[in-house]
C-alpha cells in the first residue's frame, strides 16, 4: 500500500493556492494546510511534523521562501521542497537548489504536472533522473522563448506575453494543436489562466501588434533566419506561434 503523501502549500496568490490544493487532493495527496506568507508557513511546518513535501514560492511576504527553507533545514526536518516561481534567473534557481529544493518550476505551473512531481520526490531512485531532465530542459526552453520575446520587442508586463508563451509551449508539445487554434489552443490557455478564449486571442494579437509597432522588423527576421515580414505586414497569431514553435523544435 502506498504511503500517504502530506503536503503544505504556500503562495501569495490565493487563487493559485486554491487551485494547487484542489489538484493535489484530486490526486489523492493530503493537503495539511495552505498559507500566503512565510511566517505562517513556518508555523504550519512546525505544527505538522508529518509533512513530507512543501510547495512554496520564493517571493512570500514577511519571510521569503529561501528563509523558510534555511530555517527548516536548520531544524533538521526531513521535508522535501518544490519551488514554484516566476523568477527564471539561474541565480534564483541555483540558490533554491543549494538550499535543497527538489524541483524549481517556473510559473505558470501545470498543476497536474506539479502533483506528479510531488509523487516523484518521495521516490529518490526515479527522482534523480527526472530532476535533471525536467529542470534543465524546461528552464532552457523558457529562457529561449523569453530571449525571442525580448528580441522582437514583446514586453513582459502585458497579458499577451504569458498567453503567447503558453501557446508556444503547447505548440511544441502538441504540434497539431496549431491546426485547432480556436477550438483547442485558446480554450486550453483560457482554462489555465481562468479567463475566456476570446480574451486570450485578443491579448496575443495585441502582443504581436506591440512588437510590430516598435518597428523591430530586422530583429524579427534575424530570429527566424530569413526575411519573413516587412513593416507593412505582420503575422496572424497562429503564424507567429507556429514560427517560434518550429524554431524551438528545430533547435532541439
Amino acid at each position: 500500500m502506498n504511503k500517504q503523501i502530506n503536503v503544505i502549500v504556500a503562495n501569495e496568490n490565493a487563487e493559485e493556492n486554491s487551485s494547487v490544493c484542489e489538484t493535489l487532493e484530486k490526486n489523492n495527496i493530503c493537503v495539511m494546510g495552505s498559507c500566503n506568507n512565510g511566517n505562517d508557513l513556518c508555523t504550519l511546518i512546525n505544527n505538522n511534523p508529518q509533512t513530507d513535501v512543501v510547495i512554496l514560492d520564493v517571493l512570500l511576504p514577511q519571510k521569503d521562501g529561501y528563509a523558510v527553507m534555511e530555517e527548516t533545514k536548520s531544524l533538521n526536518k526531513n521535508i522535501k521542497f518544490i519551488v514554484t516561481s516566476s523568477l527564471s534567473s539561474s541565480t534564483f534557481v541555483q540558490k533554491a537548489m543549494a538550499l535543497g529544493a527538489e524541483y524549481y518550476m517556473l510559473k505558470p505551473v501545470d498543476y497536474s504536472l506539479l502533483a506528479k512531481r510531488v509523487v516523484d520526490v518521495i521516490n529518490p531512485t526515479k527522482h534523480v533522473e527526472k530532476f535533471k531532465t525536467y529542470n534543465s530542459s524546461y528552464r532552457e526552453l523558457e529562457e529561449k522563448i523569453t530571449n525571442i520575446f525580448i528580441t522582437v520587442g514583446i514586453p513582459a508586463h502585458i497579458k499577451g506575453y504569458q498567453f503567447l508563451r503558453e501557446a508556444i509551449k503547447l505548440a511544441i508539445k502538441q504540434p497539431d494543436i496549431i491546426n485547432s487554434i480556436t477550438k483547442e489552443l485558446y480554450p486550453s490557455i483560457a482554462q489555465k489562466f481562468d479567463t475566456s478564449a476570446s480574451k486570450v486571442e485578443r491579448a496575443i494579437r495585441h502582443a504581436i501588434e506591440v512588437a510590430w509597432n516598435r518597428g523591430k522588423i530586422e530583429n524579427i527576421n534575424n530570429v527566424f533566419g530569413i526575411k519573413v515580414y516587412s513593416n507593412n505586414e505582420k503575422p496572424t497569431n497562429g503564424e507567429f506561434i507556429a514560427l517560434v514553435a518550429d524554431k524551438m523544435l528545430l533547435e532541439g
